[in-house]
């Protein structure tokens, strides 16, 4: 099946579930764990949400 870019969903399950596309972001999860209180400041539509999400269900 091929892979479709799923604009505005900011849920990282239901993209696994709909073979969304999405850049794996989790090798600098490592990173964030050494930062004590990490601030997200991003444009409008950059992923915020996702990559909150990705990190919950880590």
């Amino acid at each position: 099946m091929k892979k479709r870019i799923l604009y505005g969903v900011a849920n990282y399950e239901e993209i696994v579930a709909k073979n969304g596309y999405f850049v794996d972001k989790t090798r600098y999860i490592e990173k964030l764990e050494e930062i004590e209180d990490p601030v997200f400041l991003r444009p409008r539509r950059f992923g915020k949400s996702l990559w909150c999400r990705i990190l919950e269900c880590y």
